[in-house]
């Protein structure tokens, strides 16, 4: 069985008030382009095929006529799109019956009642366990192999199998992902890859955007990751992941796999240096690197400076001016203090990005740090620090 395995698409996503509507579409038409040309038995995108819970009409017309057009032109395909945490479980599945009279199988909602709605069989080539995004304390103990061994009991020809999840998984590179910390990443609890259970061919996983493998010592288990960057951290090619499954227990090796790269036309570039975003620069040196960009090619220009006095005050709106010299738009200054001296200890700099993206509790103990807070006990307050904090998670999901 032949899989194209792609996730997170985030169509409507909007990049600091841009629309992104053309990079999105010329996007898709590169999915349709690339499963013309390599005519998978399934074309399988797991979880995030929105970036909100109600898109807006344009982007909806947008996504159908896509998968309209995949079934025309790949008329034996068979397509199966799961919800992600960033989707609407409910509106996936409105228009689930006419879809599925076009062999499109949208699943959106976890039914502990009938496990069977997430097995998808394809006639003589395999099956699909399709598990939408489901906060794990809503999903049964083992349900993850309970699945497995369902699909075990229909596959009585020992076909491929292949299940499809959007989660985190523990251990691997979430490079690009705001709130990460060891319990969650991007608003969805980390599990670990033990708790998937055994019995498959291929993991598909969404959710994390960098594409990669997941190490279990048997290569086959991935993240697609997104096609499109979502954010100016995601500094790494994007791509979809074309698998070949030879047989069900077959060992999967890298000659069963080919990337494809898919080419945004208008790229998010972060200077000083956008082959690392971590790295900041100087107001002066940084702008004077923009003011050289060429100008004949396209981006989303975001810059990293530091040492806030030295930038003026009209720096954004200076590097507005630049960009309409040009074919780029700017986005964001990034700014960080440089270290703040305090006798015997120093403060942190972080930016606003950074602080949004560092686990609740290291807050916590850089704040004591920094107040040199005497009454500050690491291992009695933690325990009662993590209690609310679950609470509070909870009441959020």
């Amino acid at each position: 069985m032949k899989i194209l395995h792609t996730s997170d698409w985030h169509l409507g996503h909007v990049l600091y008030g841009h629309d992104r509507t053309d990079e999105q579409q010329k996007m898709l038409d590169q999915m349709v382009e690339i499963a013309k040309e390599t005519k998978p038995d399934l074309f399988l995108v797991s979880g995030d095929v929105y970036h909100t819970v109600d898109p807006k009409p344009a982007v909806q017309k947008m996504f159908n006529k896509t998968i309209a057009t995949l079934c025309k032109d790949c008329p034996e395909m068979t397509i199966v799109l799961t919800a992600g945490n960033h989707d609407s479980g409910t509106k996936h599945e409105i228009f689930k019956t006419p879809w599925e009279a076009l062999n499109v199988y949208m699943v959106g909602k976890f039914d502990k009642d009938n496990l069977d709605t997430h097995i998808i069989e394809i006639p003589g080539k395999g099956f699909v366990i399709a598990l939408p995004y489901t906060n794990d304390r809503f999903l049964p103990e083992d349900i993850y192999q309970q699945l497995i061994d369902l699909v075990n009991q229909k596959n009585k020809d020992n076909l491929p199998v292949v299940f499809s999840a959007h989660t985190a998984i523990s251990g691997v590179d979430f490079t690009g992902h705001e709130e990460v910390s060891g319990k969650r990443v991007g608003g969805v609890d980390v599990v670990d890859i033990g708790s998937i259970g055994i019995g498959y061919d291929y993991l598909a996983l969404g959710h994390i955007h960098r594409p990669q493998f997941v190490h279990t010592g048997k290569h086959n288990v991935r993240y697609s990751g997104s096609p499109m960057a979502v954010s100016f951290d995601e500094a790494y090619p994007h791509s979809v992941t074309i698998v070949d499954i030879p047989a069900h227990n077959a060992v999967l090796t890298d000659d069963n796999f080919t990337i494809v790269e898919i080419n945004n036309p208008r790229p998010l570039v972060t200077l000083p240096n956008p082959e690392d975003t971590t790295e900041f620069g100087p107001w002066n040196d940084v702008h004077a690197q923009y003011e050289s960009l060429p100008t004949d090619e396209k981006a989303y220009i975001r810059l990293n400076i530091i040492d806030l006095e030295n930038i003026p005050s009209n720096a954004y709106d200076k590097a507005v001016e630049q960009a309409k010299d040009m074919d780029y738009i700017f986005c964001h200054i990034n700014a960080k203090r440089r270290t703040i001296d305090h006798g015997s200890g120093s403060q942190q700099q972080m930016t606003v990005e950074e602080f949004q993206a560092t686990d609740p509790w290291n807050v916590v103990k850089m704040f004591a740090t920094d107040t040199h807070n005497a009454l500050f006990n690491e291992q009695e307050m933690q325990p009662l620090f993590e209690e609310v904090l679950d609470k509070l998670k909870i009441k959020e999901d």
